[in-house]
């Protein structure tokens, strides 16, 4: 069993709460139906379902705080899973960090479910690998993927009366297409709530244009190069930049690019470009995401960065606590605005400069300067007087994206994308132009 409707979550957390003889309860529910289908060298080779469910209930004895899971839902078995959380309270040190239960909140509802989305069919996942496969086989190439459609529910509650739940349903899609002789590469990866917004055909045919105007692609020397990142390659470089920069902890202990030397944080400071405005908001029509964090706290629309300067930290409730600030719900969405210019509009303003459709193994060199490291893949290519010339090798880079987002020159228009390795964590990003950024040596990577 995978999916549970709101009141009957809400029957197994209430029956866990009360079997518990703590001093507080807190149980979460989650469950999904996954489908998905895979497909490599022009070829369907994977395909199946998968359905679960997962209960978590913590308990604590003052500070001692003891946490089971299980996916059986009889009383016997809630009963079980509480009693030996609560043994494994007595056995814990205190939690010098412990925070108690949240009080009864109020969760604004977000549109993170789709009906349409919940009911993908088998044949519909065969049809979209049929619409990658047959277009790429009539022109000579090779296409690989991987299709996921997912129906999934959220519920959370303690022991002081506290409740919530939703349903969410995304559509995720990835494609790489190859020339036969391995020559060239291209990548399109979509993300989506509404299966109706999704189109593979028009996602496959970006992936095998760029496949094959990627081919005999030429060397160029390292160094500094104006480049356009579409939204696909500038992703990782934000997942980064948000994951945890904005944690007011870090900044606050001297571990973040937002900490000041000698203590102190650079809140209020104007440190990038003036074009560049972020902020989280559950809501937000495109991307929207659960109401609650992982610590039940209510997510709130809130600034991040406004015209280039820092407008606001995460606290959590601990470090809220000990701050005496308010807790926020963190940046479960990030949305950077942007303007109505495509990525071929920024390419045709450009006199020289670097068209880059991807970056991979993107990494964190040093969080105090949010200095990063990657390569360019699957379509990177030389422009000159507007226009896109040849191909050229793909390189690593090393950057820092406080600098790059200093350096920008324009922004176009934001899209839904995601960090494939946080499908929890959407993103509303642009193509944006960016000066000077340093590319440290070449890669043989396609």
């Amino acid at each position: 069993m995978g999916m549970f409707g709101e009141s009957g979550a809400k029957e197994i957390l209430d029956k866990a709460i009360g079997l518990s003889k703590a001093d507080q309860c807190v149980a979460r529910l989650s469950g999904a139906e996954t489908g998905n289908l895979r497909y490599a060298a022009n070829t369907a080779s994977t395909s199946g379902s998968v359905r679960d469910a997962e209960l978590a209930v913590e308990v604590a004895f003052g500070k001692r705080v003891g946490t089971v899971t299980t996916n059986r839902f009889d009383e016997a078995s809630l009963a079980a899973a509480v009693r030996r959380a609560e043994e494994l309270a007595h056995l814990a040190p205190e939690n010098p960090e412990f925070v108690p239960a949240i009080e009864r909140q109020t969760y604004a509802p977000s549109k993170t479910f789709v009906a349409k989305s919940a009911t993908v069919t088998p044949e519909y996942r065969a049809q979209v690998a049929a619409d990658c496969i047959e277009p790429c086989r009539k022109q000579g190439l090779v296409a690989a993927g991987f299709f996921t459609d997912t129906h999934s529910f959220s519920a959370i509650a303690n022991s002081k009366g506290n409740f919530g739940y939703q349903e969410n349903t995304t559509i995720d899609f990835t494609c790489t297409v190859r020339t036969a002789d391995g020559r060239g590469s291209g990548y399109v990866a979509r993300n989506t709530a509404d299966v109706s917004t999704f189109d593979a055909k028009e996602a496959v045919a970006i992936a095998a244009r760029k496949a094959k105007e990627s081919v005999a692609a030429k060397a160029l020397e390292p160094g500094k190069y104006t480049v356009i990142l579409e939204p696909q390659a500038l992703m990782p470089m934000m997942y980064w930049l948000m994951s945890g920069g904005f944690d007011a902890r870090e900044a606050d202990e001297g571990r973040s690019f937002l900490s000041k030397k000698g203590g102190g944080t650079r809140l209020g400071e104007k440190l990038f470009d003036e074009r560049v405005t972020i902020y989280t908001d559950p809501w937000d029509a495109q991307a929207p995401v659960l109401p609650w964090n992982e610590e039940d706290t209510p997510r709130r629309r809130m600034p991040l960065v406004t015209r280039g300067r820092i407008d606001a930290l995460h606290y959590s409730r601990y470090w809220a606590a000990a701050k005496g600030k308010a807790a926020s719900g963190g940046t479960g969405n990030v949305i950077m605005a942007g303007g109505e210019k495509s990525t071929a509009d920024l390419v045709k303003s450009t006199a020289k400069g670097l068209l880059i459709t991807r970056t991979h193994y993107v990494n964190m060199v040093d969080p105090q300067t949010m200095q990063l490291t990657g390569l360019t893949r699957d379509g990177t290519f030389y422009v000159e007087n507007g226009e896109i010339k040849y191909p050229v090798r793909n390189f690593r880079f090393n950057e820092s994206v406080v600098i790059a987002l200093n350096n920008v020159e324009d922004i176009g228009r934001p899209e839904r994308t995601v960090f494939f390795f946080d499908l929890a964590f959407p993103m509303m990003l642009p193509a944006i132009k960016l000066r000077d950024f340093t590319f440290t040596s070449l890669s043989d990577a396609i």
